[in-house]
């Protein structure tokens, strides 16, 4: 099965063996985030022989088949983008091609930097603030909100956490607020955007520190809630609770060097159940490597964590991995 780095880089590799003009046209077609990940994998991507690209382009023919009419199909649309990108940001991008809505204002807002973005927005009420957040991917939304303010953060989150939709009402004054235009109707139907879980994803790309202040004024608000939004946030240490088959299977995704810094920040039980599920030289090498690693920064350790949860919602996903739910039944995720 491909893996999203392996589709990334093949979508690249396919992108420059079609040429600009022909490579352009698809970018067009693509999200900023999607661009942005192309383009870094095509601009560091080492030369590459024409016996790889002779079967990647045999992968593509076969996939359209030799002779076929090539017509628009969501299913095929789906499955291509999948392997180039991953199965939560191919959704994130069909979602978006597929609703037309009025978001032209969020779509420019996705081509910022976090800072200039947050900068752009910080002065808008917490509540327009949120159904912005709401529309973009929850790493750029995680990264905005720390640039806010510990209170209009807390604020932020909450408002997204309790949010049930985006009525067209809310989406022409987001629009207004980041363009000062608005372009289409005011028909559009409510968009099925923020609410609990989307709360709790866009947490998962905030430091921790952040994120147990903004549960925390949760929590003062709403006991409830805040458990709520706790039990749909998947942080590290929830790899306890995959079985050790799911362990093993995390473990042939994940490389050496990533694994190491996300265990300086992991507890000790969690530890052992990696090791438990290597062979034993394999977990002995990994004990060295630990302890001959000198301090790593708290931010290395988290962002190296969070791209081995992206591998295992992505497991999850596609149902190589069981997790144990928190409500002490077995279930899928």
């Amino acid at each position: 099965m491909t893996t999203p780095e392996e589709g990334l880089e093949k979508s690249a590799l396919l992108l420059l063996t079609l040429g600009p003009d022909a490579a352009s046209e698809v970018l067009k077609h693509l999200g900023p985030r999607e661009v942005q990940k192309l383009s870094l994998s095509m601009a560091t991507m080492a030369p590459q022989p024409r016996t790889k690209v002779e079967p990647l382009l045999d992968e593509v023919n076969a996939f359209y088949g030799r002779g076929a009419l090539i017509q628009p199909d969501e299913d095929k649309l789906r499955e291509m983008l999948t392997k180039a990108l991953g199965d939560e940001r191919a959704g994130h991008l069909l979602s978006r091609m597929m609703n037309s809505s009025d978001t032209a204002g969020i779509e420019s807002l996705k081509w910022l930097d976090a800072a200039t973005a947050a900068d752009l927005i910080k002065n808008e009420h917490p509540q327009i603030i949120a159904t912005i957040l709401v529309h973009l991917e929850y790493d750029q939304a995680g990264e905005i909100l720390k640039h806010f303010t510990d209170r209009l953060r807390n604020d932020v989150i909450l408002r997204i956490a309790t949010l049930d939709g985006v009525q067209p009402a809310a989406l022409k004054e987001l629009n207004e607020a980041l363009t000062r235009m608005l372009a289409g109707a005011t028909t559009v139907k409510k968009s099925a955007m923020g609410g609990v879980r989307h709360a709790a994803e866009i947490l998962n790309f905030v430091g921790t520190a952040q994120e147990t202040a903004v549960i925390d004024n949760v929590r003062e608000y709403d006991p409830e809630l805040a458990q709520k939004i706790l039990d749909e946030m998947f942080v590290f240490d929830n790899l306890l609770d995959i079985d050790d088959r799911g362990i093993q299977t995390v473990l042939r995704e994940v490389q050496s060097d990533s694994l190491i810094v996300a265990l300086k920040g992991a507890t000790p039980e969690l530890r052992e159940k990696v090791f438990r599920n290597m062979s034993s030289r394999a977990a002995e090498m990994m004990r060295e490597d630990l302890e001959s690693r000198g301090p790593v920064r708290l931010s290395e350790v988290e962002a190296e964590q969070k791209e081995i949860l992206k591998v295992v919602r992505r497991l999850a996903e596609e149902g190589q991995i069981v997790m144990a739910s928190k409500g002490g039944d077995d279930g899928f995720v």
